[in-house]
């Protein structure tokens, strides 16, 4: 049956606006639903928050605050917070539909991706998380179900701010944890506070299961994970894939070290780690083949985002999470979970289900299926047993001794820190480095910040988590980066070009210049000079000689052949221009020149030369009989120029000098007589 029918809310208009038309997913917080936009005619997601957190006054309140902060975020990698409301009862957030998959979608369709593929979705999510991070948001429950990969690509994270609502709401009332189980920092567990390191933390569970198909820390209740999280660190993913390269341990590791303070401070630190670790990989190393799926994983449907019930946000009581931190070394370690088939899946939704996990159904240590040690038994009469050997007691203490010192070694003895040596002399800092039992590789580079002979930089960076037979790459100043400015003077344009561009730095303006000496076409000067410092990429200007100036003809009036004659006898190129005009000088003869007579330039340059079509022949009215003043208008409207006889003191034309419908030059003078 499909359970959309079912739902009230579908076909529902929220709000006086947003037609629901299909559920999309139920999660821990809220109903997903694709929904249509009927002003703006488009198609979003509309998160619905449950009854039992919209009914909070408190969790409305914040949940407002939240979702205004979040919708000032403006990133290509978060998914966008178009607008939040209520109607009635319920609570709502409109956001960004992506159409595609969850990384959970991937997760359990291919199990563990390749390296370059985990890193494609890393780097973009912690993009994401970067920008929210310096915005001052934290997102408290990073997880594969909250990072979408649209059909086209994109990567997206959504719900920033939520939990944080969430958390918040329900801190207040019931002091539990909220998050998912499997991606909670071990602050969050035993402290309840969540910071960018606790994002960091997250990321780097989700890197570690994109590497290896699996969740580092396993077990078939809550309990049983959250021990593990707090007490163990997350293994090497190399231990579950043979062949990823040590920069990924080291990577997975310095996000996910147990102590906050030797993570990264946020995401945008552990991007350029990332970004830093690729870059010192190989295709190959990038390209490792994941280990096969388990049967059935690849035939699993791909589903729309958030369409799974498997890790949903969970609140843990915190009582209930301190008691899983208090498990000392008196109890027996948390079991991971190998739950037999039939008893799995049962296992696996009490685990990642939604659920308020009360004190008392939490146990106080992790589960044991064995049955608990007898009591020694008396002999009859009441006396004991005797007693084993002190031999025996001692070997089986000092082996439980060399069992944890090896448990001990796999998951923190074989680890150290890198030493803080930014800023050092190069011998100060290697000395420091192999003082803590680390090899030292050195590298050199600029820098505007750090002086000549002190490390720039550090990798892994310092206070990074690094097995104590690494090596440590030091990166030392070489100062300011600069590049002279070489000298060009006498060379071609070409050969200047390339002579500036091969010292570092690119080529601005060319200008031109006569010069007596240098001929046409070779390079003059720089601006800045030769010899002169500047920052790499620096613009460069070249002045270019234009060879000696000469004077230019004057050819108006001449004929054709003969003035492109004189012009080419003197140096220079001849064009003659499209149209021809009208002027005094003789029909087929130069009208004008560009640029003009007694003017300088250079050998090769170009005379534009302008052909005189004659003088423009106008038809001239016939203004006999008219006064003289309305004679006068005609004429000059026709561009004539006006003379006047008068014989006594008449006002009437009683002759033209050229008679009406005869053709005269414009601007030629017309003379009236007037009686």
């Amino acid at each position: 049956m499909d359970t959309t029918l079912q739902d009230p809310l579908v076909g529902h208009v929220l709000d006086g606006r947003y037609r629901i038309e299909a559920r999309i997913a139920i999660g821990g917080m809220a109903t997903v639903y694709r929904a249509v936009d009927t002003r703006l005619d488009r198609v979003l997601a509309l998160k619905v928050m449950h009854p039992s957190l919209a009914a909070d006054a408190a969790f409305v309140e914040r949940f407002i605050r939240e979702a205004k902060s979040v919708a000032r975020l403006d990133h290509p990698n978060v998914v966008g917070v178009f607008d939040q409301g209520t109607d009635g009862t319920y609570v709502y957030l409109a956001m960004e539909y992506v159409a595609g998959c969850t990384l959970r979608d991937v997760l359990r369709e291919r199990g563990a991706l390749q390296p370059r593929v985990a890193l494609d979705i890393a780097e973009p999510v912690l993009a994401a998380l970067g920008a929210a991070h310096l915005a001052g948001l934290v997102h408290r429950d990073m997880k594969p179900e909250n990072v979408l990969i649209g059909d086209d690509g994109r990567v997206k994270v959504a719900d920033f701010g939520l939990v944080r609502a969430v958390d918040t709401a329900t801190n207040t009332s019931t002091g539990a944890v909220l998050g998912t189980v499997s991606y909670l920092a071990p602050e969050q567990i035993e402290h309840g506070t969540a910071d960018t390191r606790a994002d960091v933390y997250a990321c780097g569970v989700v890197l570690y299961e994109m590497l290896t198909g699996a969740r580092p820390h396993s077990g078939t209740t809550p309990a049983q994970v959250l021990y593990q999280q707090l007490h163990e660190e997350v293994p090497a993913p190399s231990q579950s894939v043979p062949g990823l390269a040590p920069e990924l341990d080291e990577l997975v590791a310095s996000a996910t070290a147990r102590d906050p303070e030797l993570r990264p401070a946020g995401a945008v630190e552990f991007l350029g780690l990332a970004r830093t670790a690729r870059s010192g990989l190989t295709d190959t190393q990038l390209d490792v083949a994941p280990p096969l799926a388990k049967a059935g994983t690849l035939d699993t449907p791909v589903r729309r985002a958030g369409s799974g019930p498997d890790d949903r946000t969970s609140v843990l009581p915190r009582a209930a999470a301190a008691r899983a931190s208090t498990a000392q070394t008196q109890r027996q370690p948390a079991p991971r979970a190998e739950a037999d088939p039939s008893a799995g899946a049962a296992g696996e939704d009490e685990l990642n289900r939604t659920s308020v996990l009360r004190p008392q159904l939490l146990p106080e240590r992790p589960v044991n299926d064995e049955p608990p040690p007898r009591l020694p038994r008396r002999a009859p009469g009441g006396l004991r047993m005797p007693r084993r050997p002190v031999l025996t007691l001692v070997t089986a203490v000092l082996l439980l001794l060399g069992i944890g010192l090896g448990v001990w070694y796999i998951n923190s003895g074989q680890f150290t820190h890198v030493p803080a040596v930014l800023s050092m002399e190069q011998g100060r800092a290697e000395k420091k480095i192999h003082d803590a039992g680390l090899d030292v590789k050195v590298k050199h580079g600029f820098s505007d910040v750090v002086d000549k002979g002190k490390v720039i930089s550090t990798h892994p960076k310092s206070n990074a988590r690094i097995r104590n037979t690494g090596t440590v790459t030091i990166t030392i100043s070489r100062g300011t980066e600069t590049a002279e400015v070489p000298n060009v003077a006498g060379m071609s344009l070409d050969d200047a070009r390339a002579k500036i561009e091969d010292a570092g730095l690119s080529v601005g303006k060319v200008t031109k210049r006569f010069s007596d000496e240098t001929p046409r076409g070779d390079a003059l000067t720089t601006d800045p000079k030769a010899g002169s410092e500047r920052r790499p990429d620096s613009a460069v200007s070249i002045t270019v000689s234009k060879g000696a100036p000469i004077d230019v003809p004057d050819v108006i009036g001449d004929e054709i052949e003969e003035a492109e004659s004189a012009l080419r006898d003197s140096g220079f190129e001849v064009k003659i221009a499209e149209e021809q005009v009208f002027s005094d000088e003789d029909k087929d003869t130069i009208a004008a020149q560009n640029p003009p007579e007694g003017s300088r330039a250079a050998e090769g340059d170009t005379i534009t030369l302008t052909v005189s079509k004659g003088e423009e022949m106008i038809e001239v009215p016939s203004v006999e009989g008219n006064s003289l003043d309305d004679a006068r208008d005609k004429l000059e409207e026709e561009g004539f120029e006006v003379g006047v006889d008068r014989f006594f003191f008449g006002d009437t034309v009683f002759h033209q000098s050229v008679d009406g419908g005869d053709e005269a030059p414009k601007g030629s003078k017309i003379t009236l007589r007037v009686r």
